[in-house]
């Protein structure tokens, strides 16, 4: 964890970078999970929200958007953005069950996930599930396995199974590369989204 908010304070924060680069695809993907959904679309957990790059545009779009991330700076700078309605807490994703959240329609995570080892990634699974709804969907960004990404977490399609084995896989799609620059568009990114088994 302290790596990450070191990654604030040296300004590095490749996810930011993504998400204004990726911007025109994750408002389709966006698109497409309302698409599917009656109105009013319910809650949404924007997991390691950051500055609050996206958790505005789904309460523009909405959604009763919350927003957590464990960087206290990170949040102060997304509630003094226009927050358009969003709701911005500091927390734990890995541990979610204590925050006492309350339960979630849809799940958004744009390289959350990616930061944590396997017993982390297992914590943040049990605590999507233990808030998640009956019909809830699960909307994540992750960064594959690569010569590029040695480094930095790689996630897998297994990988993000074996932490959300109570999810069934919905699809997995090859996640926009366009403007990121080298070495961003060798990091082989994709969406994963997932439903919890009925």
């Amino acid at each position: 964890m302290t790596s990450y908010a070191r990654l604030y304070r040296l300004r590095l924060t490749p996810w930011e970078r993504y998400g204004k680069a990726a911007s025109a695809s994750i408002a389709a993907l966006l698109d497409r999970e309302e698409a599917e959904r009656s109105r009013p679309l319910g809650r949404a957990l924007d997991l390691g929200c950051g500055r609050g790059q996206f958790t505005p545009d789904l309460a523009c779009r909405g959604w009763e958007a919350v927003g957590v991330d464990y960087v206290p700076a990170a949040i102060e700078a997304a509630k003094s953005r226009d927050t358009k309605g969003a709701t911005y807490l500091v927390g734990d994703v890995t541990d979610l069950r204590s925050a006492d959240l309350g339960a979630f329609d849809f799940f958004l995570d744009i390289g959350c996930f990616q930061g944590f080892g396997a017993d982390q990634r297992s914590a943040v699974g049990r605590g999507v599930s233990a808030l998640a709804k009956p019909n809830a969907t699960l909307l994540m960004l992750a960064f594959g396995h690569s010569r590029m990404r040695s480094r930095v977490g790689r996630v897998s399609q297994a990988e993000v199974e074996e932490a959300f084995p109570e999810w069934e896989m919905l699809t997995v799609e090859p996640a926009e590369t366009a403007g990121l620059g080298w070495p961003m568009n060798k990091t082989n990114p994709h969406w994963y989204r997932l439903r919890p088994r009925t």
